[in-house]
This record gives structure tokens, sequence and C-alpha cells, in this order.
């Protein structure tokens, strides 16, 4: 079959994690980044390398690409002269013996024990033993039986799980000290260390390399992360959801000048950092509104965009409900009004099959499952109207699969790229080639998540963590004039890590407490550093809890993903 005549298939990888760098402390309150650093970008960008054939966007937000930086400085400095490390966690692996303090021995036993329980706990018997000893040493009465040799041991399993699976068919120490089990020396966890250090600083030069071979396409989010559309307007909420109940503010103050900032530093940044600009946009949650779009082409000058199918159905239907009903409205290119760029909308299905369903299956059954369902669309669609994006996280599905999805990925990128009824490519592909965009007439306010922004908004902690931004806001504006230059540009920084879609993402009685506690403070923290830089007494609002949770949650993933669709 003619290259003309193959149906585009894209897969994009969202890679994000918010800033949790402490900016008072300069502590990062939780280990997010750098672990899914060594386990997840690393597997990733190593299947793209391991089949020249593949073809796929990645997604990078630009606080995730200064974290791992900064990551990877923190721990050279540490290894080549003692420079302490920001991590507690990772600092289990350095020098020093570990706290003395039995509440921080008590935080940093807790934090070890984070890890998916049947495919990174039970999976190595040595870390299962160390983790049902701890649910006797995990206590404040008991914590003061928990030695530093258990500690070490602990990190090093600790660290040894959360490894990507092909670090851990490759290296020669990942076997060495897994066949050792117990006992780990002060030498040993440094090794690692050594290790964990290599696997961050690479991240970023590996997948540049791949975008510069033609081997990926890389985009970006805005600073961020942000809620691009919220930011513009609170009401746009109101496209989807007609009656969900709005902050006590009416609108975000300056939102459309925040949105640009962080556009235009999201291009900055990833121009830095891979020595390109950007062609697309990945906006925060696949969240765009109209206004939102025509932004991104003028403020960052992108080609396209991407979003969700169920905005794309909420968009057709605020026109012509039959156009909605039709089956090859999708999975093909708009152009939505005012905007000069190509808008593309993810296959929901296709989509939280990967995130979702596929992690139960043999890997070589769940790649031909899809590649059989892409089959059916190419068959269906006419040739050169249509083009399939799959896109979901690429971090937090693979650990509730076997071996962190290696056979899974292994089998995908296999199978999606050697079938002659579709072809594998990037997005920048696409556009070069066509399908040619139609004229999308109006564009519904919404996100992946159920097609609109009630995850973010509507919810009363929600609303309160709002009017909380709007206030710290109005801060800003009150008390950047009398800031230098430099004290202006780091509280701008600051104020856009609190604009980041995260900390909303959190709250609401339906997510795990410890999850919505650990993100209610550190949200809580980013707010008061704000007030700190701006000079300026932080509100006692803030040392209250803006949301608890759920006691016993019934979130799939412990709530970092959602299905598109809340049936």
């Amino acid at each position: 079959m003619s290259s003309a005549a193959r149906l585009p298939v894209v897969l994009l990888w969202h890679m994000h994690q918010p800033q949790y760098r402490d900016a008072i402390t300069g502590e990062y309150t939780l280990p997010w980044t750098y672990l899914h650093a060594i386990k997840d970008y690393t597997d990733m960008a190593a299947h793209l390398e391991a089949n020249p054939a593949a073809r796929a966007v990645v997604n990078f937000t630009p606080v995730l690409i200064e974290q791992l930086e900064e990551l990877a400085a923190g721990i050279a400095a540490h290894l080549a002269h003692g420079a302490p490390l920001a991590d507690p966690v990772l600092a289990l692996l350095g020098a020093g013996p570990p706290p003395a303090d039995p509440q921080q021995r008590l935080a940093l036993l807790r934090a070890c024990l984070r890890a998916q329980r049947v495919h990174m706990i039970e999976r190595f018997g040595s870390y299962l033993e160390l983790v049902t000893l701890a649910e006797t040493l995990g206590t404040p009465e008991h914590v003061g039986y928990a030695s530093e040799q258990y500690l070490r041991d602990l990190a090093v399993w600790y660290h040894l799980a959360w490894l990507g699976e092909t670090v851990r068919r490759a290296h020669p120490l990942v076997a060495r000290l897994s066949a050792r089990a117990r006992d780990f020396t002060v030498a040993e966890a440094r090794a690692l260390l050594e290790l964990v250090g290599e696997l961050v600083a690479q991240v970023i030069p590996r997948y540049r390399a791949l975008a510069e071979s033609g081997r990926c396409e890389l985009s970006v989010t805005p600073y961020a992360h942000p809620l691009m559309p919220l930011l513009l307007d609170f009401r746009c909420a109101r496209d989807a959801v007609p009656l969900i109940e709005l902050p006590a503010h009416p609108a975000y103050p300056g939102g459309e000048d925040r949105a640009r900032w962080h556009i235009e530093a999201a291009v900055r940044t990833f121009t830095r950092a891979f020595g390109a600009a950007p062609a697309g946009c990945w906006p925060a949650e696949g969240a765009v509104s109209e206004s939102t779009l025509q932004l991104l082409a003028t403020a960052g000058g992108f080609r396209w965009a991407a979003s969700s199918t169920g905005v794309l159905r909420g968009s057709l239907l605020l026109g012509d409900a039959q156009a909605a009903d039709d089956p090859l409205a999708y999975n093909r290119a708009y152009r939505p009004p005012g905007a000069a760029l190509d808008c593309f909308f993810r296959d929901d299905r296709l989509s939280d099959l990967i995130g979702f369903t596929y992690a139960t299956w043999r890997g070589d059954d769940a790649a031909a499952n899809l590649a059989g369902e892409l089959a059916q669309l190419a068959q269906r669609y006419p040739a050169g109207d249509h083009a399939v994006l799959i896109a979901l996280d690429g971090e937090n599905a693979w650990e509730h699969y076997p071996f962190n999805g290696y056979y899974f990925l292994q089998s995908l990128y296999a199978a999606l790229s050697s079938n002659p009824l579709f072809e594998l490519l990037t997005m920048s592909q696409v556009l070069a080639r066509g399908p040619a965009a139609r004229p999308l007439d109006r564009v519904m306010a919404g996100s992946w998540v159920y097609g609109s922004l009630s995850t973010w908004i509507g919810d009363p902690a929600k609303n309160r963590a709002w009017d909380l931004l709007c206030e710290a806001k109005q801060a800003f504006d009150g008390a950047a004039g009398g800031l230098s230059a430099a004290q202006r540009a780091a509280a701008e920084r600051q104020l856009g890590l609190c604009e980041s879609s995260d900390w909303f993402w959190w709250f609401g009685d339906y997510n795990p407490a410890e999850a919505v506690s650990q993100f209610d403070q550190l949200y809580r923290r980013q707010l008061a550093s704000l007030y700190h830089m701006l000079g300026l007494q932080v509100p006692a609002a803030l040392d209250l809890p803006i949301c608890s949770g759920a006691a016993v949650s019934t979130a799939e993933h412990g709530g970092v993903m959602r299905r598109a669709s809340a049936g």
C-alpha cells in the first residue's frame, strides 16, 4: 500500500511532574521527578532507541525540564564534593547517616514503601521482606528499632525497584546488588546513587538525540502546566457543565497576560534544552478553549496543538448535532476559528486502553489488539482524510504493567511500525503530508478528562484553592512594582508555579487522603513562598488545610490518571 493510502497514527507521550521543591527550605518534598526519570523517562527513550522504525511525539513540561537539570546537577555536586542532596529520600543513598530525629526517620521509612505492590514490591522477595518488617517498625513507637543498616537496605531496594526495566536488564550493578540482597555497604549505596545521577542527567540529551535523528518529535506544555482556559475565563467551565459552581472571584486577575507568560517561558526553556523551538503544544490536561488556541498560535507560534475527542464532540454539538454523530468527523485535524494552527483530538477510547485496560493483558496480545483496532479504522476511513492520535501520560501507567510495560512497549512499536494499513508518524510529519484540516466553527472549553474542566474547578475545595490563588495574584500585582528586576523575575516564576493545574487536580473527596494532604501542603507552601518573595505577610488562611481527601479512595492508579469517560 502506498504511503499516501496508509492511515497516519501518532503516539504522544506526555511527560510531566509539578514543582516538588519547597522554595522556602530548598528541599524536595516528594521524590517523583527523579524516580520517574530513572524508570519511565529512561525506559521510554530506550524503547524508541531500540526500534529504528518507531516514531512518537514526546511532550515535556518546562518545569520538569528544570527539575531534571537541577537534580542532575545536585547529585553531581554531592558525588564530587559532598554537597547536600536536596531530596531526603535520595539522600539515604548518600554518604551521611540517616537523620537521628525519630519523626524524620519515620517519614523516610514510610516514603520508601511508596511503590506499586504487585509489580514493584512483591516482585522482589528481599524488598518484600523489608516492607513486611516496616509494618512493625513504621510507627512512632517502634521506629527507633530501625537501624542504620535497615534503612540503607530499604533505600537501596526502593531505588532498585524504581529502576527502569531496560536498566535492570542491562546494567551489571543492578544484577550485583539484586543478588547480594541485603547488608549493603555505604560504597554500594553510593554506586547506586551514581547510576541514578547518570540516568537523570541523560534524560534530556537522549530525547534531544532522538529528535535530531528524526526518531521522535518533541513538543511542549506551557511553562508550569497551567489550566489555560480557566486562567482566561472561569465561566468557560460552563460550556460543558452549565450549572457548575465557580469561585467567589469572578475571574483570575490578568489571566491573559499570565497565560502568555507561561507560553513564552515554555518556548524559551524548551529551545534552550533541546536546541530548537517546538512546533507543537500539548496544553496542560489537553484543556483548550477558543481563546486558548488563538493564544497558542499568536504567543507561541505553534503549528499544532492537541486535545481530546470529548472536546471535539462538544464543539461539534455547538454547531450541528448531526455532525457530532458522524463517525467520520473524528480522528482528523481541525482548524479552530481565528487560530493559525491545526488542532488534533486524541482517540479517547484507544488512549484509555493503553492507560488502563492493557495493564492486565499479555504485552504482545495487547499490542496486537491495538493494531487490530487501528486496522479497522484504516479500512473504514477514506484514504488521505484522517489521522489517529493516541495520547496519554508517558510515566504513570507503566508501574501497573508487569515489568514496567517492557513487553507491551516492545511489542507496540514493532506492531505499529510494521503494519501495511497504517503508518506510525510524528505530528509534524502528519502536517507535512496531510490530511488537510477541516474548519471548526466553535470550540467548547474542555479537557481530556470527561471532556470538561470539572476536575479542576467546581468542587468547594477546588474553588477555595482558586480564590487563594486570586488573592495571591492581587498581592503580586500590588507589590511587584517595588521589586528589583531580579526579584520580580523570581516572584513571577514563583507565581507561575502556583498557577499549575496539579494543585486543583488533587483537591476533592474522591482522591486518596495521603496524596491530597501532600499536595495541599505543597500548594500552600508555594503560595506562602510567593508572599515571602513579595515581602508581604503570609495570610493566616494558608495555615489551614484546603481539603482532606478520602480515607478509602476508589480512584484508579492512586488518582494520578483518570479515564476520558466517567462511565
